[in-house]
């Protein structure tokens, strides 16, 4: 076993179950009580799924894509003792503008939730006249203040770096079209502010394995670790009765992210539960977020499940890179710059 590292701060009350003894392939296991939601979990909102959570104070706070009763999304927050347990918010996310008048998106979904320095971000998928990137601040997460939308339409899958790199934030995402893109790449763009962004750079494509051989788009926020940024990210395949979707993982360059240093060719983790397999849209996880803590090097990876539930499962980041890097197949255009 290697002797990789997390960089970043300790978080003892990680959640955690020990790996059984029939794991097989990665070593990703779920938990067993899994969905962590499930169905109808607040007043008017009908499912809770693709969403993000992270410690906060002496407990953990989430941000939680809340498909309402009327078939509308937008985001919900949530507050845990233990990072299972969830109990939320009734009303939406108040999202103001810069002159704290109320400025609600017209729906919003897919959220992430990510700590730089002393500001904590939103970012969302949202409409901009098409399907875009929605984002906003917080430092006490009560005032929600919404920023310039980095990108024109069409674009998904946003997720930001947790520290600036070369001092600029970075952030992926995923180009797409007006549609449930039938293809999409993982693109990486740097800002100064937060609200100009530029210097795009490919990161990686879809890939011939056949989880991945649709499209590929941004996950959990990377973690970085002393091999490189760590990134859980979600393949797509197309099958006779439609998409499905896995997890996949990579190891970018910690001070050029935009270059692939390893590229599982295995899936991390595919549908096979029936909470996974089963749902408003079948064949699906989803991973949008983790809690990882920097002493044990335990990380808990949260996923949407079938469009319908929150799961939650398990690994190492010694196991996990080192199987990664064992099962690495980088391309040419992996390991690109990403600039042409």
């Amino acid at each position: 076993m290697s002797n990789v590292k997390i960089i970043g701060p300790a978080v003892p009350g990680v959640p955690w179950q020990e790996k059984p003894g029939h794991v097989h392939g990665a070593p990703v296991w779920r938990y067993t009580e899994n969905p962590i939601v499930g169905r109808n979990p607040a007043p008017e909102v009908a499912r809770i799924f693709n969403s993000a959570v992270m410690p906060y104070g002496d407990e953990f706070i989430g941000v939680f894509r809340g498909e309402q009763t009327n078939g509308i999304p937008y985001i919900y927050m949530g507050r845990s003792q233990d990072a299972i347990h969830w109990d939320f918010e009734e009303e939406k996310i108040p999202f103001v503008d810069e002159e704290e008048k109320p400025f609600m998106p017209v729906y919003a979904y897919d959220p992430r939730l990510v700590k730089v320095e002393d500001t904590y971000y939103i970012i969302w998928c949202q409409d901009f006249y098409g399907a875009s990137i929605g984002v906003a601040k917080t430092t006490d997460f009560q005032t929600f203040t919404r920023i310039e939308n980095p990108f024109l339409p069409f674009n998904r899958n946003a997720v930001l770096f947790p520290r600036k790199i070369n001092g600029k934030f970075m952030m992926l995402s995923r180009p797409s079209d007006s549609g449930h893109t039938p293809f999409g790449d993982i693109f990486l763009s740097e800002s100064p502010d937060m609200v100009y962004w530029g210097r795009h750079r490919h990161v990686m494509g879809k890939s011939s394995e056949w989880w991945e051989s649709v499209k590929i788009g941004g996950g959990a926020a990377p973690i970085e670790t002393t091999e490189g940024w760590l990134l859980f990210y979600h393949g797509v395949t197309g099958t006779c009765n439609g998409f499905v979707y896995s997890i996949g993982g990579a190891i970018l360059d910690l001070d050029q992210p935009s270059i692939v240093k390893y590229r599982c060719e295995n899936f991390l983790l595919t549908p096979e539960e029936w909470y996974e397999e089963r749902g408003f849209v079948p064949n699906v996880t989803f991973p949008c977020a983790t809690i990882h803590d920097a002493e044990s090097g335990k990380i808990a990876i949260y996923y949407g499940a079938a469009d319908t539930y929150v799961g939650l499962a398990f690994t190492r980041v010694d196991e996990i890179v080192d199987y990664i890097k064992e099962h690495s197949v980088v391309r040419e255009p992996d390991t690109e710059i990403g600039r042409r």
